[in-house]
């Protein structure tokens, strides 16, 4: 089990069990102060981190929500499930900052970090999100991707998603090296 989702969990189970209040003072998510870069990243999009595991109800809640608020502005984003490539999961504890807690969502917009789910409610609720969104093209919501229906993966074209390759040389298996540890590949159609 990954140690970031038990931490994940016994840190929502203790803040429960203690009865905190998580009334927080409204702030501008926007301000220069709580905003960090996002390294590697195009200036014009959106980036999600999310999870499409069930395991802990709490945050796999929390993703579908924020990917709803995202859906209903029709702005394409760039969703990186980090169960399904370890990679994200790398490069979102590399931008965050090494040993921190990592919970899901997290968005980043224009390169800055924005926040959880939280602050994107918070930020959806008061009209501040929609601010951030302008200039972001609008795209037409029946359009699905043909080749992976909205799920940014695909099978890997070079070993059918077995991981496995067959070297005839040596007469060996080999690990292909196209795909992750899933056997999938981001989605050529979609992910570009």
């Amino acid at each position: 089990m990954d140690p970031n989702v038990g931490l994940s969990y016994r840190l929502a189970l203790s803040t429960r069990q203690s009865g905190c209040n998580n009334s927080k003072k409204t702030r501008s998510i926007c301000s220069d102060d709580s905003v960090s870069s996002l390294s590697n990243s195009k200036d014009d999009r959106i980036v999600l981190y999310f999870t499409s595991l069930r395991g802990i109800r709490r945050t796999y809640e929390d993703c579908c929500y924020v990917r709803m608020i995202f859906r209903g502005f029709r702005v394409p984003v760039d969703e990186r499930d980090i169960s399904m490539d370890y990679a994200y999961r790398k490069e979102l504890q590399s931008v965050i900052g090494g040993n921190k807690a990592v919970t899901l969502p997290q968005v980043y917009i224009s390169g800055k970090h924005i926040g959880g789910a939280d602050e994107i409610k918070q930020l959806n609720e008061t009209g501040e999100l929609a601010k951030l969104l302008v200039g972001f093209p609008v795209r037409d919501p029946s359009t699905v991707c043909k080749s992976c229906g909205d799920l940014r993966f695909v099978p890997c074209s070079n070993c059918n998603g077995s991981r496995k390759l067959f070297n005839e040389e040596d007469g060996e298996l080999r690990r292909c090296l196209d795909c992750n540890e899933n056997g999938l590949i981001r989605c050529p159609s979609c992910c570009s």
